[in-house]
C-alpha cells in the first residue's frame, strides 16, 4: 500500500528520489519527535480561532491529515485535546502553518504534529470554519487530497501519482545508505564506497559528471 510504504521511508529520501517535490517551509516543524505520517489532506482554514480544527476532527476521515491554514496568526489552534481526539478518531497527523500549545501532552500522545511553534495563548471559538479549499502551507498550495507525508526532517506535499512515481526509487536509496552504514559499521571509509575522486578530477576537468555510491 502506497502510504504505508511512504510512512517507512524518510522524507529526505523522497526528495532525493524527485527533486521537484513541494516541500513546506521548514519553520513548520515536527512538534513530537521520531513520528512519521502520510495521507491526504483535509484542509481547513482557522484564522485565530480553533473552532474550525474542532469540527474538522469529526468531519475528516479517519487516515487523513489536517492541513490548518491561519495566516501565519499567532494564537494556539491545537493542544493536547485536539491531538487526543484525532488519536482516536484515527486522523493521521495535524499541520499548522501558525502555533500549537500544550507540547508536553502532545509529546505523550505521540500523535504527529507539526507547526510553527508553540504558544499558551489560544485563540476564538467564533469562526465555524471553512473546509475543502485549497490552502496555502508554509508556502506551498495544498488542495483537498493532495498527498501530505511528513518526519522530524520535514514536510512534502504531492499528488498520488507523483509519490507512486517516486517511491521504488525511494526505497532503493534507502537500502543502498543501510549498505553504507553497515560499511562504515565493519571499518570501511565512506569515500571507498563513492566515486569522489573520480568526481572530483570530472569537475576539475569541466565534464559531465556526479557523485555516485558503490554498494
Amino acid at each position: 500500500m502506497l502510504l504505508e510504504r511512504l510512512r517507512n521511508v524518510q522524507v529526505s529520501s523522497l526528495c532525493d528520489a524527485d527533486k521537484g517535490l513541494a516541500v513546506v517551509d521548514p519553520a513548520i516543524r515536527a512538534m513530537v519527535p521520531d513520528v512519521s505520517f502520510a495521507g491526504p489532506a483535509f484542509t481547513l482554514l482557522a484564522y485565530d480561532d480553533h473552532l474550525p480544527v474542532l469540527v474538522a476532527l469529526r468531519e475528516a476521515e479517519p487516515g487523513s491529515v489536517l492541513v490548518v491554514a491561519t495566516n501565519t496568526l499567532r494564537k494556539a489552534v491545537s493542544g493536547e485535546l485536539f491531538a487526543t481526539e484525532a488519536r482516536r478518531r484515527g486522523i493521521a497527523a495535524i499541520v499548522i502553518d501558525g502555533y500549537c500549545r500544550d507540547l508536553r501532552g502532545l509529546r505523550r500522545i505521540g500523535l504527529p504534529v507539526h507547526a510553527r511553534g508553540t504558544t499558551p495563548m489560544s485563540g476564538t471559538t467564533r469562526d465555524p470554519g471553512t473546509f475543502g479549499r485549497e490552502v496555502l502551507i508554509g508556502r506551498v498550495r495544498v488542495a483537498p487530497g493532495d498527498l501530505v507525508v511528513g518526519d522530524d526532517d520535514g514536510v512534502v506535499v504531492g499528488s498520488r501519482e507523483r509519490f507512486e512515481a517516486a517511491i521504488d526509487q525511494a526505497e532503493e536509496i534507502e537500502r543502498a545508505e543501510q549498505a553504507l552504514l553497515a560499511g562504515m559499521a565493519r571499518g570501511r571509509p565512506l569515500h571507498e564506497m563513492t566515486n569522489v575522486d573520480e568526481h572530483l578530477h570530472a569537475l576539475e576537468a569541466d565534464v559531465p559528471t556526479s557523485l555516485t555510491f558503490r554498494v
